[in-house]
């Protein structure tokens, strides 16, 4: 069974911010596919599949490690 959740990011201005996210987010043990919705100047949405739920500092530390900032779940 596999767990879909929803993330706000800030920070994401172009599709090379997506690629970074996504890259980051996909290395997770057990994410399937990440999905994003760029919204340019403001909070972007990102869904994660992944096959259990993720611990949330997994998830903040990998978009940060991108260079963005989780600021949430929706």
């Amino acid at each position: 069974m596999s767990t879909a959740l929803t993330y706000g990011v800030t920070g994401m201005t172009c599709e090379h911010c997506v690629r970074a996210v996504t890259d980051e987010l996909t290395a997770l043990p057990g994410v399937r596919d990440v999905g994003v919705d760029l919204v340019v100047g403001g909070t972007s949405t990102v869904r994660v599949v992944s096959d259990a739920p993720l611990a949330g500092s997994a998830v903040r530390d990998a978009v940060a490690e991108a260079g963005y900032t989780l600021v949430g779940t929706t």
